[in-house]
């Protein structure tokens, strides 16, 4: 049987920590007692969030990574060597995305995408990997989406990567199976969370992009990714909303098509004006968002019960 370590004996990887999911996160490892190396594009929010964990008492160190690089995310597990002899938990939050019809997106668009929603979640398992099984256990947790198991008009290049990590991921899977190695590896598929993501990601609909409400509190996802890393788990959906569209979706997918035509257009967008030209994340970090909470915490679903009802 696959066992983890408890948490306040962990030493932890955050991979897109300046915001949303990733600061929550690896603030609560801290907060349980963790040492946490924290890693986004974004210097400043990484300070930042390093002094709130020091101010408490936790264990921290930051690393600067872009995920599209191969080296700069090896380095994100170098640094947890390094600087506290081991690792045990990964945690993948990094994320952009273009919000468009598909013909109105470029192909490097697309791309880059693609290597930071996807490339970005395979150099993270190369790079932890090495220590996972030197280690002889430890936990590869994956932030994917419900777009990784039902895609999204207006935002094709993001449910492609999401599709193909989950691809990635049941390979991977099997393959430490069959080499017998005890690393538990956990997709977690939020529904629409109230973080800064919609403020950063680029926008050609003419207004600032919206996810179709409800939206859920990011401090939910964090509840399972920590359950995770400490309790082998395959797949997490955190939502309720997210519940009932895998089920819908593997009922009948012209059902959801014609869900989503009704809902989805209107949906993602707000009545605020937003230029193709306004600043965004797709290739740089923009300052400004280092928190974990978005603008849309008047449609957020209040906390609730769900988690204890879902885990054993």
């Amino acid at each position: 049987m696959m066992e983890l370590k408890p948490i306040d004996r962990q030493v932890v990887a955050v991979v897109g920590a300046s915001s949303g999911i990733g600061r929550a996160t690896a603030f609560e490892f801290a907060t349980r007692g963790a040492k946490v190396v924290v890693a986004a594009r974004n210097e400043q929010g990484l300070k930042s969030l390093v002094e709130e964990i020091q101010s408490i008492g936790g264990e921290a160190v930051a690393v600067v990574a872009d995920v599209a690089n191969f080296e700069q995310v090896n380095a994100i597990a170098d640094k947890a060597i390094h600087a506290y002899g081991g690792l045990d938990t990964w945690v993948h939050c990094a994320a952009t995305g273009v919000l468009a019809m598909f013909d109105q997106i470029t192909p490097e668009e697309f791309q880059r995408v693609i290597d930071v929603n996807l490339m970005g979640q395979v150099y993270g398992a190369k790079a932890a990997l090495p220590y996972l099984k030197q280690e002889g256990r430890g936990a590869l947790i994956c932030i994917s989406s419900m777009e990784g198991t039902r895609s999204l008009p207006l935002q094709s290049p993001y449910s492609a990567a999401k599709h193909a990590l989950e691809g990635f991921l049941e390979s991977l899977r099997v393959e430490l199976m069959h080499e017998k190695i005890p690393i538990s590896v956990t997709t977690i598929r939020p529904a629409v969370i109230n973080t800064p993501y919609y403020n950063k990601v680029r926008t050609k609909l003419g207004v600032k992009p919206t996810g179709i409400p409800p939206y859920y509190d990011p401090r939910l996802v964090t509840d399972a990714i920590l359950y995770a890393a400490e309790h082998p788990i395959r797949d997490f959906i955190v939502g309720d909303v997210g519940r009932i569209l895998d089920a819908l979706q593997r009922v009948s997918p012209p059902l959801v098509d014609n869900l989503l035509l009704l809902i989805s257009f209107a949906g993602q967008r707000t009545n605020e004006p937003k230029s193709e030209d306004a600043p965004d994340n797709l290739c740089e970090p923009i300052d400004g968002y280092n928190r974990i909470y978005g603008d849309f915490g008047k449609l957020v679903i209040p906390l609730s019960d769900w988690l204890a009802k879902l885990v054993p």
